[in-house]
């Protein structure tokens, strides 16, 4: 039930799509990289220099590739698994069906991830969305009553009308097509102008009151309806108290369109960006790998303690208890271990941006899954003639119910429950046997007739962000008036700007990115982080392919201050 932002109907020629270009940074970033001059290049002398990686996920796996690549020597700490929130858990017995606990959906729009996807070899395919064309059916279920449809057209009239109505809202209220049309055309100016207005206008805003603020929505019943089932990837409803911003720049830029899963498991990707060889690299014999630039091949472990020491370097301990110091740091974590689990000298940061990692809002997250024999959704009922099962959206207990289907021949896979916030906390107490059986009762009462339990064939697997030690919650999501705290983390690449005691410390990864939760600006900060520690070791990026901070005064984002 997606609403993309349409191009402008009046347009003389056909419009390109939308990217994740912006709204915030409007830079380049997919250009930036698939350059034939390379993304930058570093002095001779500060070839083989270390730089400490903190987190190999996304993000820590793609800044150790492009630091290896400029020549310099990337050492990785890892207190969890090569991955992070992309997790991929294979069931023995079963090669190739792997459970999402984290990412598991990715939209095209993301070009600079698909360029690195592209590159690492990895397949992608439609990922069926609830009322997507990847999806063969849609049951919508609330308040009891259930509505099967292959499209928006086959609900009640009420849908059209809340589809309608999120439409107009975004149309009167966010100049939708105006932006969209400017993102599409890479129209820095004017992407700077609405969204500069917009950021304005509504930093204080909640989701929940942009939606109480527009005509269209004036009825309750419509506003439950799409907190409930909402568009895209399902209901709303958990981000109704976070910031309108966050959710503008999710719809002005197609990140909840369209989206591919990666065949295989999302964590491929950081797999391979730590072990593919990168045969273009300087300073490196051909055949160097992250990987093999560590003892073993594996990373070290997690880091416990953080500080700075003279002159300029920074010294980390490890849970083996190894101190170690280094040149340059990239810390791709979630900010709050910064805090907690890390016991961090307060020096490694300015006082501002300690306030904006303490304000820091994440959301949490829950998944349960189960396999299962075959893909028996499929079946048709004789009386009905429709399929047995079909993608859900309830307001019962499983929120988000997602079948995944590998070939008849094969065993599929039931996301039973996809629950976010308030929803994901309900599940905390139990474990994954009473979460199957919760969700199970809950969809029995949609499915009356069809016997799921007897189709199981392994033990169910789930997780819960919030409660995973070196995560403490799914993504970060800004809370209204957090737009400043934003700004300063996601800038906290250009370190000319800051006191010389603060620099060689770098911030990367989902909870610096403007769109946390998307890959892409995991992938986007790490780039930054990538360009800063560059500049930190006196390099510079090529002639005529500029990078993120040499373009930085141009296009940098709005100073509300």
């Amino acid at each position: 039930m997606t609403t993309p932002i349409v191009p402008d109907s009046t347009a003389a020629a056909p419009q390109p799509p939308l990217t994740m270009f912006g709204p915030d940074f409007p830079f380049a970033y997919d250009d930036f990289v698939t350059a034939a001059a390379g993304i930058g290049s570093i002095p001779e002398q500060a070839h083989g220099k270390r730089v400490a990686v903190i987190g190999a996920g996304l993000s820590g796996t793609l800044v150790a590739r492009e630091l290896l690549r400029m020549g310099l020597k990337p050492v990785v700490y890892e207190a969890d698994q090569i991955g992070g929130r992309m997790r991929s858990v294979a069931f023995d017995g079963y090669p190739g069906i792997t459970a999402e606990m984290g990412s598991m959906r990715f939209p095209p729009s993301s070009t600079t991830l698909f360029h690195y996807l592209d590159s690492m070899g990895l397949k992608t395919q439609p990922f069926p969305n609830p009322l997507s064309d990847a999806a063969p059916s849609t049951v919508v279920d609330l308040k009891g009553e259930k509505h099967f449809a292959r499209s928006l057209a086959d609900l009640p009239a009420v849908y059209s009308e809340v589809a309608e109505a999120w439409n107009r809202t975004l149309e009167e209220q966010a100049q939708a097509t105006e932006l969209g049309d400017a993102i599409r055309n890479r129209d820095v100016a004017a992407i700077q102008r609405i969204w500069g207005d917009l950021v304005r206008t509504h930093d204080d805003t909640t989701f929940y009151g942009f939606l109480c603020q527009s005509d269209a929505f004036k009825s309750f019943a419509l506003r439950e309806i799409f907190g409930q089932v909402g568009f895209g990837t399902g209901g709303w409803d958990t981000d109704f108290p976070n910031s309108i911003l966050e959710i503008l720049r999710v719809v002005c830029t197609a990140a909840d369109d369209h989206h591919r899963g990666i065949v295989g498991g999302s964590s491929q990707l950081p797999q391979r960006l730590w072990s593919t060889p990168v045969d273009d690299a300087a300073h490196w014999p051909a055949g160097t790998s992250v990987q093999s630039l560590h003892d073993g091949g594996v990373t070290r472990p997690g880091v416990v303690k953080l500080r700075r020491t003279h002159p300029g370097t920074i010294t980390i301990t490890d849970e083996a208890g190894t101190i170690d110091t280094f040149d340059a740091a990239v810390f791709t974590g979630q900010g709050w271990m910064l805090l907690n689990t890390i016991d961090t000298d307060e020096k490694m940061l300015p006082i501002d941006h300690w306030t904006a990692i303490e304000r820091t809002h994440y959301m949490g997250s829950s998944k349960v899954f189960v396999l299962v024999d075959r893909p028996f959704w499929k079946d048709i009922d004789p009386t009905t003639g429709r399929e047995v099962m079909s993608m859900t959206l309830t307001d019962r207990m499983s929120r988000g119910t997602y079948l995944l289907d590998f070939g008849d021949d094969q065993p599929g896979l039931i996301c039973l429950s996809y629950t976010w916030a308030d929803d994901s906390l309900k599940l905390l107490p139990l474990d994954p046997t009473e979460r199957m059986d919760l969700m199970l009762k809950s969809l029995a009462e949609i499915y009356p007739g069809v016997d799921i339990r007897s189709h199981v064939i392994a033990s169910p697997v789930t997780l819960s962000w919030e409660t995973e030690r070196d995560f403490m919650g799914a993504f970060k999501a800004n809370l209204p008036g957090h737009y400043r705290y934003q700004r300063r983390l996601y800038t906290h690449f250009m370190q000319d700007r800051l006191p010389a005691e603060y620099r060689g410390f770098f911030l990367a990864g989902d909870d610096v990115s403007w769109t946390a939760g998307w890959a892409e600006g995991a992938v986007q900060t790490a780039l930054n982080a990538v360009w800063g520690v560059m500049t930190h070791f006196g390099g510079h990026t090529a002639d005529g392919n500029p990078g993120p901070g040499d373009v930085f005064d141009d296009i940098a984002p709005i100073d509300l201050d």
